[in-house]
């Protein structure tokens, strides 16, 4: 198997859909048209890479023995494509070039756009994601392979992660991979930047341009350059970008304690430099070699929550962070004992956050800082070898050493954690039949080993060493003529709490717990994908089980503080459709769920928080007259339950939607011969065009209606 695992065939223009099952590396993909997302970046970081191995173009056209086709013949699908894995629920992979997003988006921006995930905005103004009733902490992120949720806060703050670098974005929902590292229960969102690139034929450039009416404004660019040498191909890709917001706007309703100016949030202005550069080398016998390298600064303010007696009152006067991933590959080889491949991969993540904390609303005088500086270092190894005709076996192992210095105040603590991870997991083609009520039967075994240490705390106790198991069966067969996919599984994982959870004041906010144990999931899915017309249908029913949910409370004295509840139980239905009428393009999901937490003692907070029982959204494609297409999109969230700032009562959030629009028209160069740009596309946006107040947490709304204008040439 090569680096990008089994592609999937597809027909011109993306017009094809097939489901994968991949191995619980996540490496076995479809793969369709999409590019990364045409926009933005400045390129800040620079790296060599030499090749080694054999990398063909043979190898990269030929499907895996194990995988599992599933074709809808001619459906234009433009944002989304459903790949399955063995026994687990479809993973979606965006087509980013056909979302309505700014001209240097994050990656928040792209999750809000995909079906299956919840993303909101927390009191530390970070973007959070969550999957199937999962807390932010139980997703994994990983870029290049490499987990980025692996570090003192154990969760990646999506909104400030440039989307312009990664060329393919998946979700993995439900049963996670249990190759994907230690701490994974709640789903895995993937971001390839350098891994798995295709190669193409010539150099192409990609430049945009946008502002909005609040008076943000923004913009990047970025370039690919392949090259062929005698014994491989190589391709460079570089960008960056800069963005610059006055603050998000209020919706209707909405009333800041002070006034503000031009009618936005308070504090909630932001300005940001970013860059990235990926390399990649492949020989044509199958070997390979990638980097990718990333950074990112920012200033910005954090929202202070409405209604609250003693809300944060934080601005961020910088925020970096900075991510380099060098991966290596054999390519798909003959051994004694039949085919297999290996790959590893190293990632360096370092970052820098200063927090200041304000005595009032003003935001003059400064009460209290932090400064924390985190590095860790990861390593992962991945494996798969055949176990004769019917059978694959993969391994993947993946260490990480989590670094956290921190001054409050100019008080210094030093904090570490290490963390591994060794997975197997064997992959079986029970049933194989070209004829008849059954055509194939997949069967998926595995399991893992975690293991956790604390050696240094700040002057607390430490956790100590700390392990755990995992498991994982699955099962998926085609029948009904190749038109339906049948699919059941369940899995055992733990978590072990983060340096943050255990020991962070926050600016004496909160109060640490060295007592705080590990969190349990055990979990079970079933569903059907199947042809509907000229489209597809997936239906889900999950039900999971968390023993020891990690949650926050509220003390008598007002400060909040870590603790374990005794359970926290999820079940529900997941659908999701789409179909193409005619020239029309049409989407829809929908997620009904019941979360229901057991935490007798507490008192004044017994619901799950930032949970809603209802999640969906219907999306529509439509062109209009002389090449001008429109698209329309509504977003839903049901109510939920936060815990107010002050008392840590449980509070009822109304539910809502959000109605978003864009038209655009796009205009072919005729100097796109032999150039680098051959097309124009100028598009006008709307975001909450019905300016409605619909809240993320407690006292933090969604930022109103936004019209925004983007020019872009590609």
């Amino acid at each position: 198997m090569g680096p990008g695992g089994a592609r999937a065939p597809v027909n011109e223009a993306g017009r094809g859909w097939a489901h994968t099952p991949s191995g619980e590396d996540g490496r076995g993909r479809m793969r369709g048209r999409s590019e990364f997302l045409r926009g933005a970046l400045m390129c800040a970081t620079l790296a060599t890479a030499a090749g080694a191995g054999e990398a063909g173009g043979q190898a990269r056209d030929t499907l895996r023995a194990d995988t599992m086709v599933f074709p809808i013949g001619e459906l234009r699908v433009q944002a989304r494509r459903a790949v399955t894995t063995v026994g687990g629920a479809s993973a979606l992979e965006v087509t980013l070039d056909s979302l309505a997003l700014s001209a240097v988006p994050t990656v928040e921006e792209v999750l809000r756009e995909i079906p299956g995930i919840h993303v909101r905005t927390n009191s530390r103004g970070e973007a959070e994601i969550s999957v199937r009733g999962s807390e932010s902490r139980q997703v994994a992120v990983l870029v290049d392979g490499i987990p980025i949720t692996l570090g003192w806060d154990a969760r990646t703050d999506v909104s400030v992660l440039p989307a312009s670098a990664p060329h393919e974005v998946n979700l993995v929902r439900g049963l996670s991979s249990i190759l994907h590292g230690p701490n994974v229960l709640g789903g895995v969102v993937e971001m390839s930047v350098a891994r798995g690139l295709t190669f193409p034929s010539r150099a192409s450039a990609h430049a945009s341009v946008g502002t909005d009416r609040a008076g943000g404004y923004g913009g990047g660019a970025s370039v690919s350059v392949p090259g062929e040498s005698a014994a491989g191909r190589w391709l460079v890709r570089a960008g960056g970008g800069f963005r610059d917001s006055p603050g998000a706007p209020l919706a209707s309703g909405v009333v800041e304690p002070v006034p503000t100016d031009g009618g936005l949030r308070l504090n909630t202005d932001a300005r940001s430099t970013d860059g990235f550069l990926a390399v990649r080398y492949a020989r044509d016998g199958g070997g390979w070699v990638a980097f990718s390298g990333s950074a990112f600064q920012a200033e910005r303010g954090i929202a202070a929550e409405l209604d609250a007696d003693a809300p944060r009152l934080w601005r961020y006067p910088h925020v970096g962070r900075s991510l380099a991933v060098l991966s290596a590959g054999s390519g798909d080889r003959a051994t004694p004992l039949g085919r297999g491949d290996l790959e590893a991969s190293v990632g360096v993540d370092v970052g820098r956050t200063e927090i200041a904390s304000y005595a009032s609303r003003a935001y003059e005088r400064v009460q209290g800082t932090e400064v924390g500086h985190a590095r860790t270092v990861t390593v992962r190894l991945l494996s798969d070898h055949t176990l004769g005709p019917r059978g694959d076996l993969r391994a993947a192992w993946t260490w990480a050493d989590i670094r956290q210095d921190v001054a409050v105040d100019g008080v210094a603590a030093d904090y570490r954690q290490t963390l591994a991870s060794l997975g197997l997991e064997s992959v079986w083609r029970v049933w194989e039949r070209s004829a008849g009520p059954i055509h194939s039967v997949r069967l998926s075994l595995g399991g893992a080993w975690d293991r956790g240490d604390t050696p240094r705390t700040g002057g607390l106790p430490s956790l100590g060493a700390i392990g755990d198991w995992g498991a994982r069966a699955g099962l998926t067969a085609l029948v009904g003529d190749g038109q339906t996919l049948l699919h059941a599984g369940m899995s055992r994982r733990g978590r072990f709490p983060s340096l943050r959870e255990v020991y962070s004041e926050a600016l004496d906010r909160f109060e640490p717990n060295p007592a705080l144990r590990s969190e349990r999931l055990v979990a079970v899915e079933g569903g059907v994908t199947t042809r509907l017309g000229q489209g597809e249908f997936q239906a889900v029913g999950f039900r999971q089980e968390l023993d020891g949910a990690i949650r926050r409370i509220t003390l008598p004295n007002r400060n909040r503080q870590r603790v374990n509840a005794d359970r926290m139980e999820s079940r529900g239905l997941e659908l999701l459709i789409t179909q193409a009428v005619g020239a029309l393009d049409l989407a829809g999901d929908l997620i009904l769920q019941s979360v229901r937490l057991t935490d007798p003692a507490n008192t004044v907070s017994r619901e799950p928080e930032n949970l809603p029982g209802v999640l969906g959204g219907a999306s529509l494609r439509l062109p209009l007259l002389a090449g001008v297409s429109a698209t329309t999109a509504v977003r839903y969230t049901g109510a939920q339950y936060c815990q107010h700032p002050d008392t840590g009562a449980d509070m009822r959030l109304r539910g809502g939607a959000l109605l978003n629009a864009d038209v655009s028209r796009t205009w072919g160069l005729s100097s796109s011969r032999g150039g680098i740009f051959s097309r124009v596309e100028a598009r006008v946006s709307g975001d909450n065009l019905t300016d409605r107040a619909l809240y993320d947490q407690c006292g933090l709304p969604r930022p109103g209606r936004l019209l925004s204008v983007q020019l872009r040439v590609f």
